[in-house]
């Protein structure tokens, strides 16, 4: 049988799509960054001092949600600092050797970022923390009785690390960053200046209540904004008139399957299993897992964190439970309370 739950919208998730690596549609500067307000105030700070003294950067953590800025931080950090960007992924640096390697080709005040820095390799990273300090590698060379250890000195660097999961990092890791810098999501204000932007680099405008439409729906997240805009736009290049109105948005994405909530099918028929077949609840992770034929991971890592971020459903010690914002977004009742049954 198909996977039942084949309506989960990739679109509206917040992970990486290739489609997403869009320069154009980049800021390129920090006074072009909008949102993260206080995050881009005080880097503005410690870049402009990094600068001034002619020194590396202190090392920077941006953690939080995917689709927030966070590589895109790291790339104007760079820029705004003048200095070069490598970047490269905690899952690829498999042995020290490789980690070395990036690290010995660094100019003097580069910008190393790794990417999903909570998947490093226990061994990488013991191999980092010298690094970090003393900008020394402490590498062992050959095998048996043969091998001795080279230290080799590098050139300071500023290491930018990026990782949705924090709470994963190590303790000696997380420790050795000197600017902890979380992102928050963003406003539909904020979402709404991105949206109208964008729908200008692409070539279709779009009017105020037309990208307030998409902002609304774009769950918090930039880049989940990016790529509404763009399936948008092909709705209004190739059924309107090549601008972005409320109308045109609203008709193109509830197309999409996305509602007002920014809610796709996937979220939808999670609400109203609990809703018709469990009275709202509670019930069981395992139970909703059998009965949307969908793993435990996916519903609890995809489906659920953005409807406890909304207040739609609750987590309790005897299940999952609907809160009363999902009855009125799914317009109905909710049952008469339950707690008479047991007295």
């Amino acid at each position: 049988m198909k996977d039942q739950m084949s309506d989960i919208d990739p679109t509206i998730r917040p992970e990486p799509m290739p489609e997403d690596f869009d320069r154009a549609l980049r800021p390129q500067m920090l006074d072009e960054f909008v949102g993260q307000a206080e995050a881009r105030s005080n880097l503005k700070v410690f870049i402009q001092s990094a600068r001034q003294r002619g020194e590396a950067m202190d090392h920077t953590l941006f953690h939080g949600p995917p689709g927030l800025g966070k590589t895109t931080l790291a790339q104007i950090m760079s820029r705004e600092l003048g200095v070069g960007f490598r970047m490269t992924s905690g899952p690829v640096l498999a042995k020290a050797g490789d980690l070395a390697a990036i690290l010995t080709n660094l100019e003097a005040r580069d910008v190393l970022f790794i990417d999903e820095i909570h998947r490093l390799n226990p061994a990488v990273e013991e191999v980092l923390y010298p690094a970090l300090e003393d900008y020394e590698l402490d590498l062992v060379i050959g095998e048996g009785p043969a091998a001795r250890t080279v230290r080799i000195e590098l050139q300071p660097f500023t290491l930018v690390g990026a990782t949705t999961r924090m709470g994963l990092l190590t303790t000696p890791l997380r420790d050795r960053f000197g600017i902890p810098t979380r992102l928050q999501f963003y406003t539909e204000d904020e979402l709404f200046i991105i949206v109208e932007r964008n729908a200008r680099k692409l070539g279709a405008p779009a009017d105020e209540a037309g990208a307030r439409e998409i902002a609304r729906r774009a769950r918090g997240t930039p880049r989940i904004a990016g790529r509404l805009l763009r399936r948008v736009v092909d709705f209004a290049v190739v059924e309107g008139d090549g601008r972005v109105t409320k109308t045109l948005a609203d008709m193109a994405l509830t197309r999409l399957g996305v509602d007002h909530l920014g809610l796709d099918g996937a979220d939808r028929r999670y609400l109203r299993l609990i809703a018709e077949n469990y009275q709202g609840g509670p019930v069981g992770i395992e139970t909703m897992s059998a009965a949307l034929s969908e793993s435990r991971d996916a519903l609890e890592e995809v489906i659920e964190p953005f409807l406890l971020q909304q207040g739609l459903i609750q987590r309790t010690p005897r299940g999952r439970m609907l809160a009363q914002k999902a009855w009125t977004h799914l317009g109905m009742p909710p049952p008469k309370s339950q707690s008479d049954l047991f007295e």
